[in-house]
């Protein structure tokens, strides 16, 4: 069984920074695909960024694309989410994610109960 729980979040000013971080327990934590998604409130649940077991490949929504990176550290079983420029569209619940499957923004088994980013104007 893999747990997922997410840290990082709070309260910045736009154009500001916040790095997000998952820790992941459970046993091997580098076979699984790793993504972050986001839920603002009166929307559904979208895709972030995903990065594969190794760290070798990446994939990010258009919307985040040249402002957010994802990367892993699979000693620590640690994934992270830095996110620059923040824009108050980007406020929401954001939500660690881990699959086996190979689809970038689909098909994730397990999830964390995320953590709330809020983005001041």
């Amino acid at each position: 069984q893999v747990q997922l729980v997410e840290s990082g979040g709070g309260l910045v000013q736009a154009g500001a920074s916040l790095r997000l971080s998952c820790t992941v327990s459970g046993r091997g934590f580098g076979n699984y695909r790793m993504g972050w998604f986001r839920q603002a409130p009166g929307d559904e649940r979208r895709f972030v960024a995903a990065i594969s077991g190794g760290g070798q490949d990446t994939f990010y929504s258009d919307s985040v694309k040249g402002r957010f990176t994802i990367s892993r550290d699979n000693r620590k079983n640690m994934v992270y989410l830095q996110m620059n420029s923040l824009d108050p569209e980007d406020a929401a619940v954001y939500y660690c994610a881990a699959s086996t499957a190979s689809l970038w923004t689909t098909a994730y088994s397990y999830w964390g109960r995320g953590t709330q980013v809020t983005v001041s104007s």
